[in-house]
């Protein structure tokens, strides 16, 4: 093969690529003036990773623990680099060296091309569908939000699925290697949730897949490729080896697993999340519509506008429904749905839909059963608790489903199958237009093909156009209740509350409306396309290009409404994110007052910093001077303002008791949810909080707490408890200055303990690091030390001058150890033994990749060598 013929086969993908970059950078426009996206997530896990970067930048090691967020956690899952890392070189590879977020759009399109062209499509309509793919609302959407982890395990799928199939259609070897490659890639990403909904996918096809196989009596090819792809799946599980078996042994822990607590509604739990919690996020039966219509229940925000409006007349802002919707802010952000909020719906993009009910009955093969399967079983799992029969098996018998939140999320699943067969519709018709002539027998009818796909859709829409209100509800629960509430409470109000109900429906059906039409339109173009080109009066080639423009044109814009150049920031503002407020100020002034050898320590942080960003304004030197000093002196913060347990913003500059982590330890929530919530402060006392932080009128301050114990402490009397219960509940009644709560189970390590006063006795940390801590202990007689530090195991061990001693829990969350006298130093190290193993398994699993690859790749020489002597 000629260097010229190679070339010739690799320029339409190389078209293909500039075409991807092109439009990302078109979408994405002020990335190429150096503006950044402001992401809320990605924000919010700085404050997350700040001691984990700062402490890898200063060590060269890995923080494993983080004492940033709930009064400690493992770090696993905010910023571990595992040697799988090793393996982004590839993934940096496929963004093409393309800014954040430019490199998203272009790892979902490339990841999606690539399914296609496996799957035999032509390459320019391959670019259909990666358009397709990348700009379902929802993907972008995510983008924004900062969901990153959860966009790279979403742009792998595609080639992940493109090498499972070529496996089953006979390509062992290199559907095998790529089915490992991105199979590695996938689980590398992190998101487990994302990386579950695949399973599911791939589940609904091979169930399909056997079938087809059986009936061929072909079950000896079935199960060679489920070998492969089951050593596919195996290598790429050591790759992933460290980070996946810490997420296990973790989640164990978490608010992801089944909680000790039995006290509330039994009914609720599960061995994961609670289900209210879990289906929170529950897609409406009604939203479903989204899918086809973008604003079938408005765009982004909570379902309480309703309540807003009326809150704005009252006060006097606006005097009717419609000065409100023409205010600029809640341009896009109307929804009267039922979920908590939402940034916009999954749209799915109108011709991209009806040519997958199209693709339904044009599409032969068992690949179209398991997409049309996973498709219908991901939206009525969507629903969560408004199908509460199907998701409640789900949730008490399909292994690890309840572990996840969010479910609405599963719409990952037809937001991929859908493109894929309606590309495949497409396919199918470019190779045999008379397929557009066959004809569908209903009851005693006989439809062209086209009718049934365009009822279900554009029918549909149509219907919907015209009758708004059959089906439909344009009010959320939340606003029928609430105003329902203020009717009641005042009967002579009745007539204006009824008023604006109609008001608000009313424009509401506007939104809906202009989106219904602009379906039907897009649907009827489809369809003038569709025509002539079985006409024959346009070429397949015009006729990609036309529905690649059309799609583009029906996306584009609609996500354009979730999504602006107004997300976009100069990188100085979106440094701003985390500018010292009054209170770190406070907290600041306090800690050097109190301990004057701290101004060296922030002396010499400012000076380091200001060399490193030679053009740091004064916030960011005061930051890294907070930090520094948190750092050095140890004691907690627990911010009251807004919401504690969803804002990083005070883990950017302390340590903190609050956090944002979709994986915090159970304990500390349980702990929160019983006590900090409720505001027993000796449940912050003995967690350390030294100080408040709390919203005034100037802003947010910060109050000193006296009554802090610190970072440890030698208590006078133990009580023991019969289970966690009994412990959480004991909380509310001890000083914990003086006694602490031990669980039966560590009731051994207390046997024939007589506790005796000793005025001697003191215990103080004398270092501190993420992964160690140091304390220096002196007494006269045996005592009991409390730490404010978490109780995490398998993880920390405990040594008492450097030989390994027992320690419990304590306090329900706390570390406790019994010590004895004389002068000792006490160390508790992070050494979690599936980390070190793990990575050595990581690393042998990436050698046999690259081994297997290579010898794909002699495998592959020697058989081209034999074709071109056989050929001459």
């Amino acid at each position: 093969m000629s260097f010229k013929s190679i070339f010739k086969s690799a320029l339409p993908h190389l078209v293909s690529i500039l075409i991807f970059l092109s439009i990302a950078f078109i979408y994405f426009q002020p990335a190429l003036e150096g503006k950044v996206l402001k992401k809320g997530d990605s924000i919010n896990a700085w404050g997350a990773k700040k001691e984990i970067i700062d402490y890898r930048n200063k060590t060269g090691e890995n923080a494993l623990w983080t004492n940033s967020m709930f009064g400690g956690m493992p770090s696993y899952h905010i910023n571990v680099d595992y040697q799988a890392k090793d393996m982004s070189v590839f993934k940096q590879l496929m963004e093409f060296n393309t800014p954040d977020p430019v490199k998203y759009l272009v790892l979902y399109m490339i990841g999606f091309y690539i399914l296609l062209i496996s799957l035999r499509v032509n390459p320019w309509l391959s670019i259909a569908g990666a358009i397709a793919y990348a700009f379902s609302t929802y993907f972008v959407i995510i983008i924004g939000a900062g969901h990153l982890w959860k966009v790279n395990a979403l742009a792998f799928i595609p080639p992940a699925l493109a090498g499972i199939l070529l496996v089953f259609r006979g390509k062992y070897l290199w559907g095998g290697l790529l089915a490992t490659f991105f199979l590695i890639m996938e689980l590398y990403s992190n998101h487990i949730q994302m990386t579950y909904y695949f399973v599911i996918m791939v589940i609904c096809i091979l169930i399909f897949e056997f079938y087809y196989q059986l009936k061929q009596k072909n079950l000896a090819h079935f199960f060679k490729a489920v070998g492969v792809l089951a050593i596919a799946s195996i290598i790429a599980l050591g790759v992933n080896f460290t980070n996946l078996y810490n997420s296990y042994d973790y989640t164990k822990s978490t608010i992801r697993a089944k909680s000790e607590l039995t006290l509330g509604d039994k009914d609720n739990k599960t061995s994961g999340v609670d289900k209210d919690y879990g289906t929170q996020w529950s897609y409406g039966i009604q939203e479903t519509l989204s899918l086809l219509i973008p604003n079938a229940k408005g765009g982004g925000g909570s379902p309480q506008e309703g309540m807003q409006v009326l809150n704005y007349i009252n006060s006097g802002q606006i005097k009717s429904v419609g000065d409100y919707y023409g205010m600029e802010q809640v341009d896009n952000h109307h929804y009267w749905g039922n979920q908590p909020f939402t940034v916009g719906p999954v749209y799915l993009g109108a011709i991209i839909l009806f040519l997958f009910v199209l693709g339904l009955f044009i599409v032969g093969g068992r690949l179209k059963w398991g997409l049309l399967t996973a498709t219908i079983l991901a939206i009525m799992l969507s629903w969560g608790h408004n199908f509460q029969f199907l998701t409640g098996l789900f949730f008490d018998y399909a292994p690890l489903y309840n572990k996840f939140r969010a479910v609405s999320s599963i719409l990952v699943i037809v937001e991929l199958c859908v493109p894929l067969l309606a590309i495949l519709a497409l396919k199918k018709i470019i190779e045999d237009p008379e397929v557009l002539k066959r004809k569908i027998a209903f009851s005693s009818i006989q439809l062209n093909v086209l009718v049934i796909p365009f009822v279900l859709t554009g029918g549909l829409a149509i219907l919907l156009y015209l009758l708004p209100t059959f089906g439909l509800d344009f009010m959320s629960k939340m606003e029928q209740g609430y105003f329902q509430q203020i009717g009641q409470a005042n009967p002579t109000a009745l007539g204006f509350i009824s008023q604006i109900q109609n008001d608000l429906i009313d424009a509401r059906i506007a939104i809906f409306r202009a989106d219904a039409l602009r379906t039907i339109i897009f649907i009827g173009l489809a369809i003038v396309a569709l025509f002539v080109f079985y006409k024959k009066y346009i070429k397949s080639e015009i006729f990609i290009a036309i529905i690649i423009l059309l799609i583009a044109v029906d996306l584009y814009p609609v996500n354009k409404r979730f999504t602006t150049n107004d997300n976009f920031v100069d990188k100085k503002e979106l440094n701003l994110a985390y500018m010292p407020t009054m209170a770190d100020y406070q907290i600041l002034q306090s800690e050097i007052n109190n301990n004057p050898k701290l101004q060296d320590v922030a002396k010499q942080a400012v000076t380091a910093y200001t060399k490193e960003h030679r053009k740091a304004s004064d916030y960011e030197k005061v930051a890294a001077q907070i930090w520094a000093v948190s750092y050095n002196s140890n004691y907690r913060v627990f911010e009251k303002a807004g919401s504690p347990f969803q804002n990083a913003r005070t883990s950017y500059f302390h340590k903190s008791i609050g956090g944002y982590h979709g994986a915090k330890l159970r304990r500390i929530q349980e702990l929160y949810d019983y006590h900090i919530e409720k505001g027993n402060t000796k449940v912050l006392n003995m967690l350390n909080a030294r100080y408040f932080i709390t919203q005034g009128e100037e802003g947010l301050t910060a109050v000193y707490n006296p009554d802090a114990l610190g970072n440890a402490w030698l208590v006078s009397s133990y009580k023991i408890v019969a289970n966690s219960n009994e412990e959480i509940m004991a909380l509310h009644a001890f000083n914990p200055s003086e006694e602490v709560l031990v669980d039966k189970r560590f009731e051994d390590q207390l046997q024939n303990l007589n506790i005796v006063a000793d005025s001697s006795a003191g215990i103080v940390m004398t270092n501190y690091s993420p992964n160690a801590i140091i304390y220096n202990y002196q007494a006269n007689s045996e005592q009991v030390a409390v730490f404010s530090e978490m109780y995490y195991q398998p993880g920390w061990n405990s040594y008492i001058d450097g030989k390994e001693a027992k320690h419990f829990r304590a306090n329900y969350v706390l570390r406790a150890m019994r010590l004895p006298a004389g002068k000792h130093q006490i160390e508790f190290k992070f050494e979690p033994k599936g980390y070190f193993i793990g990575e050595k398994i990581s690393v042998s699993s990436m050698i046999v990749f690259f081994l297997l690859f290579a010898g794909g790749i002699v495998v592959s020489i020697k058989n081209f060598r034999k074709e071109t002597i056989k050929n001459e």
